[in-house]
């Protein structure tokens, strides 16, 4: 099975890496070509242009940042897209983003499934992801063995392009409010005069802990920050998050507060690092 992987960030290199050593052909394109020479070396062929990457593939697995890219190149390739192939738009782009992106596909006769992936680096390159699809189900089940291999398990979310999408915002406004949280109360018990990390021995095995409080707590602790999901990646999505809350009539006060504070650590000069910098929104200026 040929798939193509439009997007070769954190996350779609991962992927593309992973179909790879699954045994899919598996065909790349990006923007920026040098993202593309790892996964050359390991049998992936470079398209120029994404019309190239997807011609003659059965699935086409668009990764891109936001909902403008994957309308682009959306429109680019559509022309060659084979009659069949199953199109996984799985950026995260927003229900406005993702309706919009139904209606050119409708538009152009492309077959489309909402396949949200959950995780981060590390399950993207392991195959771990948890896949959130929605779409027509013979679509779903054309694309079963490219999820598969993506990851550890896929939920469906209905048959109506646009669950999928809902079902990540509410996933990531957990994974934003969870990451905050332990940044804040780190930066309170430092503020306070005690050894941060024993907040994490507090909840440690508790009804209220959570491996993700240790895995981004240490990063916070440690103050590095190597990046898995990056910071203005995520205040992008608290950002669609929050349109969806006000549209849906859900008040947004949480996810307004989230929204400063990841926009302050990313003002910080924090962006391009992980979701855990957010810490640096919450630590006191003069420490």
């Amino acid at each position: 099975m040929k798939v193509a992987v439009l997007g070769l960030g954190i996350m779609g290199q991962g992927v593309a890496g992973v179909l790879l050593r699954e045994g899919f052909e598996v065909a790349v394109w990006n923007r920026s070509s040098g993202k593309a020479d790892a996964l050359a070396a390991e049998g992936a062929t470079v398209a120029s242009t994404p019309g190239e990457a997807v011609d003659g593939a059965e699935v086409v697995l668009s990764i891109l940042f936001d909902a403008d890219s994957v309308l682009s190149v959306l429109g680019e390739a559509a022309g060659s897209v084979a009659g069949g192939a199953v199109w996984l738009q799985a950026s995260t782009i927003g229900l406005d983003g993702t309706a919009r992106v139904a209606h050119l596909a409708e538009s152009q006769g492309v077959g489309l499934v909402d396949a949200m992936m959950l995780g981060t680096k590390k399950p993207a390159e392991t195959g771990a992801l948890v896949m959130l699809v929605s779409g027509d189900a013979s679509l779903v089940e054309k694309a079963r063995p490219v999820l598969d291999a993506m990851g550890s398990k896929t939920v469906v979310a209905g048959d109506r392009v646009g669950n999928a999408t809902a079902l990540k915002l509410a996933a990531n406004a957990w994974v934003a409010s969870v990451t905050a949280a332990t940044a804040q109360s780190l930066a309170l018990a430092g503020a306070l005069g005690l050894d941060a990390s024993l907040f994490l021995d507090a909840i440690e095995g508790g009804a209220s802990d959570t491996p993700y409080a240790h895995v981004k707590g240490a990063a916070m602790l440690a103050r590095e920050y190597p990046t898995s999901f990056a910071l203005d990646g995520l205040r992008k999505d608290v950002g669609l998050i929050a349109e969806a809350a006000h549209s849906s009539g859900v008040d947004a006060t949480v996810l307004e507060a989230l929204r400063t504070v990841y926009a302050r650590a990313s003002s910080n000069g924090f962006g391009g690092d992980d979701i855990a910098a957010v810490y640096e929104g919450f630590r006191p200026a003069s420490s």
